[in-house]
């Protein structure tokens, strides 16, 4: 394809924005670019030059276009979008614009928790069998940057949101792994449902040949494995005959893979950095799509053993007066939080809260019922937390993070935990969950 003399609307003007603005320009051209936040339209301007347009003005911005690129952050019912709709523009994802130029495999990693690690997870053991390896997507770096064709990867293992998935067309992963499917972004999606359909484009992406890597664990997941007619591999904690699954009743266990081979493949989890059950979903999930691929065996076990925990993600940030402090921001909805509750035995003080994206924070019960001593809400989200967990577990309201960090430093004692898991989205305080969870951890060095 050649963009050169079309003229495209990119709308956003944030990182996935301004990496298809680079991108398009590359190739002559002509680019427009809106968005709704003066700041960001001004750091646009700063950097390139360029206006960045309001995004307020349909007709105006639509005028004389022949391509629109928006950004995951653009919901579908934006009103340039329907304009463009209803005037037959076409409309592409930044990951489907980058489908469209790159000529390696993409292997692509959904799910509502887990993403961010299995696909570093898998691009690790792609990088350590010797593929010149794009790692990106969702994750960080957008995948549009992979493909430019003087450094054109070997291999791209991308993570994808649902958000990316909505306008995909031509966009074709050679494997896709699903990992599993928990309320979240319900501030976006109308039910589970409708959010559960968008993550269901990536498998009907599939063409037969390709490789389904799915957690039969999860019902939803497993499901899907009548949507596609591609290769199906299953990953969960119970043996089975192909596919990968748990060995051993305590950790350290091991991942069984059951591939074509003839017997099956052992990776032992002893050398891991990655802990708690979460992430041995992760690693399953890894290894799985590793197998299928065909990846060496000592490959995939050296990236289990090296790869370190992701910022944010279940780290531990020091240890004051014998309690220990875990930061978890990326726990931005209540499975992720669930699942982070559930590592710890006993003794935790949960910080929850944050902007609150239609969570059903009562879900959270049962995971702590004997493990929190009190949860701390904070936050805009901190009155419906404390609704919803009324009479489960001691709890108290906090205004902000900070005040919430200084409720838990004031009763936690030696031998328990205090837990940053705040099952919700960051915009409240901060821009992102990294802002939060670095803001986190430099309240907690100064205790």
């Amino acid at each position: 394809m050649q963009r050169t003399g079309d003229h495209v609307l990119v709308l956003g003007a944030e990182r996935t924005g301004r990496a298809v603005f680079r991108f398009l320009r590359e190739r002559s051209a002509s680019v427009r670019v809106a968005d709704r936040s003066a700041p960001a339209r001004e750091s646009f301007h700063a950097d390139y030059g360029v206006d960045c347009l309001p995004d307020d003005d349909a007709d105006a911005l639509l005028r004389g276009i022949d391509l629109v690129v928006t950004s995951p952050g653009v919901p579908q019912t934006h009103p340039v979008l329907q304009r463009a709709l209803l005037r037959g523009t076409p409309i592409y994802s930044e990951i489907e614009l980058a489908g469209r130029y790159l000529s390696c495999p993409i292997l692509a990693v959904t799910g509502t928790n887990g993403k961010s690690t299995a696909t570093t997870l898998l691009g690790a053991m792609c990088r350590e069998a010797g593929h010149q390896t794009f790692v990106g997507g969702n994750l960080g770096t957008p995948l549009i940057d992979a493909a430019h064709a003087e450094s054109m990867p070997q291999l791209a293992v991308a993570e994808v949101s649902s958000f990316q998935l909505e306008w995909i067309q031509a966009f074709h992963p050679t494997l896709a792994v699903v990992l599993n499917l928990t309320p979240d972004h319900l501030d976006r999606y109308a039910s589970m449902a409708e959010y559960g359909e968008a993550k269901a484009t990536l498998i009907e992406a599939l063409r037969p040949g390709d490789f389904a890597v799915l957690n039969r664990d999860d019902e939803w997941v497993w499901s899907l494995r009548e949507r596609t007619d591609a290769h199906v591999v299953s990953f969960g904690r119970d043996p089975v005959e192909f596919g990968a699954y748990l060995e051993g009743d305590e950790p350290p266990r091991s991942i069984v893979f059951w591939g074509k081979a003839a017997s099956p493949v052992r990776f032992p989890l002893a050398r891991t950095h990655l802990l708690g059950a979460f992430n041995e979903e992760n690693l399953l999930a890894a290894v799985t799509a590793a197998g299928v691929y065909g990846l060496p065996t000592e490959a995939i076990q050296r990236a289990i053993d090296t790869v370190e925990p992701l910022p944010h993600r279940l780290a531990l940030v020091r240890e004051v007066r014998g309690v220990r402090w875990y930061d978890d921001s990326k726990a931005t909805n209540v499975g992720a939080a669930d699942k982070s509750v559930r590592s710890f035995a006993a003794g935790v003080t949960l910080l929850l809260g944050g902007y609150d994206k239609g969570a059903d924070f009562r879900a959270l019960a049962p995971a702590l019922a004997g493990r929190a001593r009190q949860v701390i809400a904070f936050g805009t989200a901190g009155p419906t937390v404390a609704s919803a967990l009324e009479g489960v577990v001691p709890l108290r309201v906090e205004p902000n993070l900070a005040r919430a960090v200084a409720a838990a430093a004031a009763t936690a004692a030696a031998g328990e935990v205090v837990l940053l898991a705040p099952a919700c989205a960051s915009f409240d305080e901060f821009r992102d969950y990294n802002e939060r969870g670095d803001r986190f951890r430099a309240l907690v060095e100064v205790l």
